[in-house]
């Protein structure tokens, strides 16, 4: 699974929105959830899909920033792995 709009739904914290102000012909604006053009957002991403995922990962998940991969030992039970991660995404 592709998450990269993940990226764009956390939310940047108050005090950081102001040091990703610019300008435009229309005013100031400020970034207010992470984009990914900012220069920490994937390590922001990938810290978070590793807490989230932390009891799937290694077990029957694998994660690399935007990727998730679910895998199951036995096909029986492939629905069930798939339906946990689905429950924490």
């Amino acid at each position: 699974m592709d998450t990269f709009s993940g990226y764009h739904q956390i939310p940047l914290l108050l005090e950081d929105q102001k040091k990703t102000a610019f300008i435009t012909d229309r005013g100031l604006h400020c970034y207010k959830m992470v984009s990914f053009e900012l220069k920490n957002a994937g390590a922001i991403y990938q810290r978070l899909v590793n807490k989230l995922f932390e009891p799937l990962i290694g077990k029957t998940m694998g994660v690399y920033v935007d990727d998730i991969i679910v895998k199951s030992m036995l096909n029986d039970t492939h629905s069930q792995d798939l339906r946990q991660t689905f429950d924490i995404l």
